[in-house]
């Protein structure tokens, strides 16, 4: 029998048995845990599904949450379709997701007060996550079944703006927790994202959304707070990616990455402290959706979309709409050629379909239009 091994794109239900986090993978919490910390995942892990793959096999001591990408806000109970889960077992809890998850964060806060222990709390919240619910909106919640993730006939600008709210007012419930205890100014928080905006956020001045290699795609808020060590107020320059956090933290916390398994991020707690001055770097992605690939070297950025290729300025250009890929050839050639070096050092992509999610029978501003301008009675569209 012959094992594929590839990358799969998101991990979902239906992915094949046996793709996950592999539990042997030094990760960040388990390198934090043989340095004496105490670790808790609160929220989202996606990152495979029991029985091979969970938080606590692959460094947590803790969890409270969801094992896939999303979960009902009001109907997540262990007989649901997306039941929330303590440890590996699955729970009942009455209430709105945002609010559960803040009080467990709030609750695991106070026991590492109390034990004195030094701790890694990652705070994953689901918001503002489909489906299309705030607070008030238990309503909704059933009208659509109270599983149905993608009810893309639901949601408004205001019902993502109560979510937001919430998803707010529960970040500012840790930050108290941590006050509360003694705990600020020895301890790192950070606030990011995991993608681009979405449906109805804003993603101003890029443009693109999640799940393409545009700006807006890959554009994401990074704040840190460390007192004393990160100047308040003050903002870096510093090209960054979500792979430099594990270097970066394992440092703040005085050790360092797995030896046989060295990281894809840097380390780059100098430059957030202000020690040093931020540098050039050269980044890679690729997205089996769409056929995307992007390689963004300084200000240049080499893209791949649905077909079509380009050449950015992105710092000059941010909505990239200046197409300089005849304008400038060799930048062009140069980092497409980096891309295809860099993509044969990479895992193969599995060969199973990966749907474009943003397809224009679902958003009206996401169209394919022929190159005669013409579009055949009932052509799908991409």
């Amino acid at each position: 029998m012959r094992l594929e091994v590839g990358l799969e794109e998101p991990i979902n239900p239906t992915t094949p048995k046996g793709v996950g986090l592999p539990p042997s993978h030094p990760t960040l919490p388990s390198l934090l845990k043989k340095a004496g910390y105490g670790t808790s995942l609160v929220g989202k892990w996606h990152m495979g599904f029991l029985p091979d793959f969970s938080p606590l096999k692959s460094g947590y001591d803790q969890f409270f949450g969801i094992f896939p990408g999303a979960a009902d806000y009001f109907n997540h109970g262990s007989k649901s379709p997306v039941p929330l889960y303590e440890q590996e077992v699955p729970v009942d809890r009455v209430g709105y997701m945002t609010n559960l998850l803040g009080d467990r964060a709030v609750q695991t806060i106070e026991g590492y007060a109390r034990s004195k222990e030094p701790f890694l709390l990652s705070l994953h919240f689901t918001a503002p996550h489909w489906p299309w619910e705030g607070p008030d909106d238990e309503v909704e919640s059933k009208r659509i079944g109270g599983g149905q993730l993608f009810h893309r006939d639901g949601g408004t600008q205001k019902t993502y703006a109560a979510m937001m709210q919430s998803l707010d007012a529960n970040i500012g419930r840790v930050l108290q927790a941590l006050d509360a205890h003694g705990l600020t100014a020895s301890t790192i928080v950070i606030f990011t994202s995991d993608n681009g905006g979405e449906r109805f956020s804003k993603t101003w001045p890029f443009s693109g959304m999640k799940a393409e290699l545009l700006e807006g795609g890959l554009r994401i808020p990074a704040i840190v707070r460390w007192p004393g060590r990160v100047a308040a107020e003050s903002v870096s320059e510093q090209v960054m990616i979500s792979m430099d956090w594990l270097p970066t933290l394992l440092a703040a916390a005085g050790t360092g990455p797995d030896p046989g398994y060295p990281p894809d991020g840097e380390n780059l707690l100098s430059v957030l402290t202000g020690r040093t001055a931020p540098h050039s770097r050269k980044l890679f992605w690729r997205f089996k959706a769409g056929g995307q690939r992007a390689a963004r070297d300084v200000d240049w950025k080499y893209l791949r979309i649905a077909g079509q290729e380009f050449l950015f300025d992105v710092v000059r250009d941010p909505r990239e709409r200046a197409n300089l890929r005849d304008r400038h050839k060799d930048v062009f050639d140069r980092l497409k050629n980096d891309w295809e070096s860099w993509n044969k050092t990479m895992l193969p992509e599995r060969p199973r379909p990966a749907v474009y999610p943003n397809q224009g029978r679902w958003m009206a501003d996401h169209y394919t239009v022929p190159v005669d301008g013409t579009v055949p009675e009932g052509a799908a569209q991409r």
